[in-house]
């Protein structure tokens, strides 16, 4: 839903403040791009992360040399299995066609600041990954196909819906499930709505983990992990460089650089995120930095443009594309044909 209202009113001209992910067509997401660097207009994506006082601090880390010479990099996107089984089994995102596949719903976040801290372009990926459990051959002896419905194991499936969106303060993802926030209403919906849904029993199809392997211009190789088995429900990633490494948790919004030889442990630790704190902090500095590009009449270049943001989606698009074939992809060359396509 996002194509045809941001090409209206990008024509109208509107400065445009856009959603990640920007289509689920990699057509669409390039010739909004194509848009964008022919418009004297703001186009901004909500990619929050590169405004987060964190990943922030990793880059400036990086482009002062702490570690030399950046080589490798692992990153984890830590989704959660509550998590998991809300957004991705039961909720919105659950389905590829109805959506999208889940590494660019929930993980184009993350190839944008790969993107980024690597200093180069993508040249080749490879991805694996499935859907290996929340599925029916994976549900427990008896479990009916809503939870509500006489759950043999109900005192022991952490997946069980009533202990979610039942619960005295059920919170945001209550609110998924019930614009009612009444006991009542979040009640009928378990009984007649998605999030009432036993997880193995749903029609999902997106996958419940899945590695990227990257390789970057410039030499910089990174992998990128997105997993439902976690229990924390946050973001880490290690930086390896030629004369140091650094370790950091977006969680803690801690950041922990090491120098080899030296014996030196550097710990920093991030405190003040200005008020609004969603995203780590970013979601508040989103809105300032795009507000102040439009003051600007654009000429402040958001870091998370539209022409910038087109190169991270199509790393993800390829990446379902490789895991998908089992094959690696080559970016210039999935690029040429994701351009052919337009053209045609």
């Amino acid at each position: 839903m996002h194509y045809e209202p941001t090409i209206k009113a990008l024509a109208a001209g509107y400065h445009v403040m856009l959603e990640k992910p920007m289509s689920p067509d990699p057509l669409e997401c390039v010739l909004m791009g194509q848009m964008a660097a022919n418009m004297d207009r703001v186009f901004t994506i909500c990619h929050v992360l590169r405004y987060t006082p964190f990943f922030q601090t990793l880059k400036r880390l990086l482009d002062e040399g702490k570690i030399g010479r950046l080589m490798s990099i692992q990153h984890n996107e830590n989704v959660a299995y509550w998590h998991q089984a809300h957004s991705f089994v039961r909720g919105n995102w659950r389905n590829t066609q109805q959506s999208s596949p889940m590494i660019l719903a929930k993980a184009c976040h993350d190839l944008d600041i790969l993107l980024w801290l690597a200093g180069g372009d993508c040249v080749s990926l490879g991805s694996y990954g499935s859907l290996s459990h929340f599925k029916a051959d994976q549900a427990p002896e008896g479990a009916p196909l809503r939870c509500l419905d006489g759950c043999p194991v109900s005192d022991t499936c952490v997946y069980y819906a009533p202990n979610y969106y039942l619960k005295e303060d059920a919170g945001w993802m209550g609110a998924a499930a019930s614009n009612d926030p009444s006991y009542e209403a979040r009640y009928q919906a378990l009984l007649t709505g998605p999030y009432g849904r036993c997880v193995y029993h749903c029609d999902n199809d997106v996958v419940d983990h899945q590695v990227i392997s990257m390789e970057f211009e410039n030499e910089v190789t990174a992998v990128f992990t997105m997993s439902a088995f976690t229990e924390e429900c946050s973001r880490t990633i290690k930086l390896m460089g030629t004369q140091g490494e650094i370790r950091a948790s977006l969680e803690k919004n801690e950041i922990e650089v090491l120098a080899f030889g030296t014996g030196r442990r550097e710990v920093i630790t991030l405190r003040d995120l200005g008020g609004l704190n969603g995203h780590g902090g970013g979601d508040g500095r989103l809105i300032k930095a795009f507000i102040q590009s439009v003051r600007n009449h654009g000429r402040h270049v958001s870091p998370t443009s539209a022409v910038t943001s087109v190169q991270s989606h199509l790393m993800a698009f390829a990446a379902e594309k490789s895991r998908s074939r089992k094959v690696v992809v080559d970016l210039r060359e999935f690029e040429k044909e994701v351009a052919k396509a337009v053209k045609n």
